[in-house]
């Protein structure tokens, strides 16, 4: 993976820990993936131990990264993802609140309480946990990268969606606001706004979200390059590429942004 376009030199995360929630597969790993490959050691978080040990055995990178098992949507778990990583590799500087997702599509007037209920646990709240421990550690020490997950469904509405795409509001929001807290503190806050990208996630639940809109899963994808500038959807390693400018030194003056990642789609 390439990052000379974006002027970060190669090993830009030496000596660095990170942490990456939902790590196992899609844009978390893509994202585990570049930062080991810039140096960092690396925490890749996830619910299958199994799948867990496939992943790490197929990076191959040894004792640079670690596997802390752990459900998103407990804070318990949360608060001991980042604990873990402190006590495997010595501290943290870098989070990706990555985890999370879309699984329920209902216009509101037929939404039960329990789909928002857990759309903002698995997205909002899973953020908001990780990023008040991570800050334990990374104000002390004067220095960190909080990089959250989001989508450009945190900028717009869409019909059906709004159990995600409420979440991912709230999400922005919460970025926002925590780059005004810790801009001095030599903290940046930011998070990615990625567009359709077909990770095994989408594949698992694109249909449904397709469904609200009336349209095919293929049809979704058709529209939502066609609405782009680049006329295509993205790959996990364009996003993996600015995760990796956010993290170094090189991304000091950034935090407060919420950066599309989706070709040119997002009204903003």
């Amino acid at each position: 993976m390439g990052t000379g376009g974006l002027g970060v030199k190669m090993g830009a995360l030496d000596g660095r820990v990170a942490c990456v929630t939902g790590g196992t597969r899609g844009i978390g790993l893509a994202i585990a993936t570049a930062f080991l490959d810039e140096g960092a050691k690396v925490v890749i978080n996830g619910r299958d131990a199994a799948k867990a040990q496939r992943t790490l055995a197929e990076l191959g990178r040894g004792d640079q990264v670690h596997f802390i098992a752990g459900d998103v949507k407990k804070k318990d778990d949360c608060e001991a993802i980042v604990d873990g990583t402190v006590a495997h590799f010595g501290r943290i500087d870098i989070l990706v609140a990555n985890a999370g997702g879309a699984a329920d599509f209902a216009p509101i007037a037929q939404l039960p309480d329990e789909p928002m209920q857990d759309a903002l646990l698995w997205n909002f709240w899973h953020s908001f946990w990780v990023m008040r421990r991570a800050f334990n550690y990374m104000i002390p020490q004067q220095w960190g990268r909080i990089i959250n997950i989001s989508s450009v469904e945190g900028k717009v509405g869409k019909p059906g969606m709004s159990t995600y795409v409420a979440a991912k509001h709230a999400v922005n929001g919460l970025t926002k606001s925590a780059a005004k807290e810790v801009g001095t503190l030599g903290i940046t806050v930011n998070a990615l706004c990625p567009g359709v990208i077909e990770t095994d996630i989408v594949k698992e639940g694109g249909a449904g979200a397709a469904a609200a809109m009336g349209l095919t899963y293929d049809q979704l994808l058709a529209q939502f390059a066609a609405d782009s500038a680049i006329k295509r959807i993205n790959e996990v390693e364009d996003v993996a590429n600015v995760a990796v400018l956010l993290a170094s030194d090189i991304g000091a003056g950034i935090t407060g942004s919420l950066i599309s990642i989706d070709g040119g789609t997002a009204p903003y």
